[in-house]
């Protein structure tokens, strides 16, 4: 399996320190994530057939006119590729490692492409597949363009994937809404801005006829009756919603500033920064050594990634390892 963030039980086993004493700004979540309701019994007793309010829901959160909902978005990168015959396959890079892994494994002609090159790269391909905003850059392609490239996919029963599990904290780069066009894919997840991941709840918006082969791939109850119910309840918060989103704003502003004071230029979201670091691993090795997990990129996206801090006390302390470094 691909490496990952979040991955903590790793950091404590090759570095010697106990679990609860790291401050993890490896995954990019939301650290004040949305508090689960309590469950009713029939919720752990009952099939977890979908519930149709689940789907109402999200559909007018994401604005989307038809989608299904997935086990998280993971469940849909790996699904998809084997609902095609062999394609010739672009996934922007550097971005979100699944992609171009899965592609790969059924058969495609997949080659991953910079963003800067993604125009170019439209006539020789069937499928293109990125991210928007990207993980884990943070750069981001106008809505306008994603809709000309699908547009223009269609025209040979191509398809455009668009992850946009970091797009809650920026609205107006979302496609969700035209979803319904031939050749258009959005994936969407309650796993980053509400900080759900561990529910594993993601959505697929499409066009009908394809949602129905999809379902039909990945087969019944492919989400737990609980983890229906904290996204239903999530999904409805329209206050929680709105006040989460004006925290993240300032957060993420808070941390590309403190990196900025400390020499480091990065970009982002409001939800993570990123910078090619030159000395990538020693950073890494750096702020592991004092309690603080952050994403390392070796390949592709070679530098650091970092999340938002959960308090004060990681504030101060990503402070005092960050004045530690520059030293």
């Amino acid at each position: 399996m691909l490496e990952h963030g979040g991955n903590l039980r790793e950091a404590a086993r090759r570095f010697g320190r106990d679990l609860s004493s790291w401050v993890d700004l490896s995954a990019g979540l939301n650290p004040h994530g949305y508090a689960p309701p309590a469950m009713a019994p029939s919720t752990w007793h009952r099939l977890p057939e979908t519930d149709p309010q689940l789907l109402q829901l999200a559909s007018r959160y994401y604005g989307a006119p038809s989608l299904i909902a997935v086990a998280g978005t993971q469940a849909a990168i790996q699904a998809l590729p084997q609902l095609r015959p062999p394609s010739r396959v672009v996934v922007a890079a550097p971005s979100y490692a699944e992609h171009a892994h899965h592609w790969g494994l059924h058969g495609h002609a997949t080659r991953e492409v910079p963003y800067d090159g993604l125009q170019a790269a439209l006539p020789r391909c069937d499928v293109m597949v990125l991210c928007n905003p990207n993980n884990p850059t943070g750069a981001t392609v106008p809505s306008e363009r994603l809709l000309m490239w699908a547009e223009h996919l269609a025209t040979r029963a191509g398809w455009l994937v668009v992850d946009e599990a970091f797009a809650d904290t920026d609205p107006a780069l979302s496609v969700a809404a035209r979803s319904g066009q031939p050749g258009l894919i959005v994936l969407r997840s309650i796993g980053k801005f509400f900080g759900l991941a561990g529910a594993r709840v993601g959505f697929v918006a499409a066009q009908p006829a394809l949602l129905d082969k999809l379902a039909d791939m990945l087969g019944p109850w492919t989400i737990s009756g609980p983890a229906q119910q904290v996204a239903m309840a999530a999904l409805a918060d329209t206050a929680w919603q709105g006040h989460t989103l004006q925290q993240l704003t300032a957060a993420g502003l808070r941390l590309r500033l403190l990196l900025a004071q400390h020499g480091i230029a990065s970009q982002g979201t409001a939800l993570f920064q990123w910078w090619p670091e030159p000395q990538a691993q020693a950073f890494w090795r750096h702020m592991a050594e004092r309690g603080i997990w952050v994403r390392l990129f070796e390949q592709g996206a070679r530098g650091i990634r970092l999340g938002l801090p959960p308090d004060e006390s990681a504030w101060r302390l990503l402070d005092a390892a960050l004045n530690e470094w520059k030293r």
